[in-house]
Formats: structure tokens, C-alpha cells, sequence
């Protein structure tokens, strides 16, 4: 499913105009990115977190010429589901 194909079915689903539904899907999104680049984690009980980890500079490999390389560190976001969400899909 992509961002349109969301977009249509919370729409259906929740009984209002696609361009609503647009906005809120917009807005959830970017306050979810506001939030972890803040330092916080975004917990919606029964679907999920989500968070942001720290990983580390490290030395990697070029798979073209084996040659090594220094990758830098950086934060990257992580999301975990929650028990709702792993029942519903198993």
C-alpha cells in the first residue's frame, strides 16, 4: 500500500473527504519526525513506537574494489510494534 492508497482507505474508512484525511496524514507524520529529531519517542499503545538510536562510525568495505572505508556515525529511526499490531498480523 502507498501514501495514495492509505490516504483513500482512512478516508473510506473514516467516513471524511480525502483531502482530510491528506492532512492528517500529513500532520501525523510530521509531528512523528518533529518529535524524534527532538530526541523523543512517538508511543501509541497497541501499534507501536516509534524511536530514534544512535549507531556508532564504523569501518566498512567497498563491495566493488574491497577497499575500506570510514562510515560515519548517525541517528536513525527505529520502529517496534506493538502487541496489537503482532497479533493482528500473525
Amino acid at each position: 500500500m502507498n501514501k495514495s492508497e492509505l490516504i483513500d482507505a482512512v478516508a473510506s474508512d473514516a467516513g471524511v473527504s480525502k483531502a482530510d484525511a491528506k492532512r492528517v496524514l500529513e500532520s501525523f507524520t510530521d509531528t512523528v519526525s518533529k518529535t524524534l529529531a527532538g530526541g523523543d519517542d512517538v508511543t501509541i499503545i497497541g501499534f507501536g513506537t516509534f524511536s530514534v538510536s544512535k549507531r556508532p562510525a564504523r569501518v566498512g568495505r567497498n563491495p566493488q574494489t574491497g577497499e575500506s572505508m570510514n562510515i560515519a556515525a548517525k541517528n536513525v529511526a527505529k520502529f517496534k510494534a506493538g502487541a496489537k499490531l503482532k497479533d493482528a498480523v500473525n
